[in-house]
């Protein structure tokens, strides 16, 4: 490592379905958060690490900014904007297909705070010109923004433009984590998290987001395999049920989805074993929050 090193924390902001995950497995190279259809997937601050030269980008993709309801809102939105404060750059990311009052309350915010930001339209590729030539005017007009993008972190289209501009703003220092790190996120905690992403995908009708999965025991095997056990927590039986079907049917095409996904990922062969339990107020409970990295103070 040079003299010539650098390195920022890159907090990217934005409401719910902006895509914040996808641009950060865009920008990484390799899948660090899970991606679904659904908003509010990303409960806690995940950091990336996106290499460009002699440049570290630590990207934190933070929940999506809401109005909070439950305690579990709240802690979500707190880790948003604490990651939002403590980052050395802000990309406030904007869904250009349906930007809306969620992302004016977010602007309104960083006006508040006094905290400049880098706008970054998505999705521009579902969206006529002459509509992001308006969202850039009304958004850019009296907003925080130092400069303004164009992306589709689905195709890439545009991404490479936002990160030079991140890499030529980043702080000469030393970088943060090692080259060939892709993310912060410990082994067990990505385990669960690929888990929860298939089973959000394979019951994104039935399901509400009264489910978390939790990654109880982890054993290394001789032969150089890990047998995962995790538990998928729901919030009643008639969830449970689901969560299973018929003749198990359900909860071993998730375990079956997680499994090949985490064999990519950890580069070896992965035993993966699924529990399915009944918890009604997991979300209400301290080591919950502490398991997913949030403020159970929030």
């Amino acid at each position: 490592m040079s003299d010539t090193t650098r390195c920022a924390i890159v907090a990217i902001i934005g409401a719910p379905n902006a895509g914040k995950s996808t641009l950060v497995n865009r920008l990484v190279g390799e899948k660090v958060s899970i991606v679904t259809h659904k908003a509010q997937t990303t409960r806690a601050s995940v950091r990336g690490v996106a290499m460009r030269g002699e440049t570290q980008l630590v990207l934190v993709d933070t929940p999506g900014v809401f109005a909070p309801k439950r305690r579990l809102d709240r802690a979500m939105v707190r880790a948003a904007w604490t990651g939002a404060s403590d980052a050395d750059a802000v990309v406030h990311l904007v869904d250009a297909n349906t930007a809306r009052g969620k992302d004016d309350a977010i602007r309104m915010r960083l006006i508040e705070e006094n905290r400049k930001a880098v706008l970054a339209f998505n999705k521009v590729d579902l969206v006529e010109k002459p509509v992001l030539l308006a969202l850039t005017q009304t958004f850019a007009s009296d907003g925080p923004y130092t400069d303004v993008f164009m992306v589709s972190a689905s195709s890439g289209v545009g991404v490479e433009d936002l990160a030079a501009h991140l890499v030529k703003a980043a702080p000469v220092g030393p970088w943060l984590f090692p080259e060939d790190q892709a993310s912060d996120a410990p082994a067990r905690l990505l385990a669960s998290e690929v888990t929860r992403e298939k089973l959000m995908l394979r019951l994104h009708d039935e399901l509400p987001y009264e489910a978390t999965v939790e990654t109880e025991s982890w054993q290394e095997r001789k032969d150089g395999s890990v047998r995962i056990d995790q538990t998928i927590y729901v919030a009643r039986d008639s969830q449970k049920k689901i969560a299973i079907g018929e003749g198990g049917a359900v909860v071993k095409a998730i375990g079956a989805a997680a499994r090949k996904e985490l064999e990519h990922a950890l580069e070896r062969r992965v035993h993966l074993f699924l529990n399915v339990k009944v918890r009604e107020n997991w979300a209400e409970e301290r080591a919950r929050f502490e398991a997913m990295g949030l403020d159970w103070e929030s």
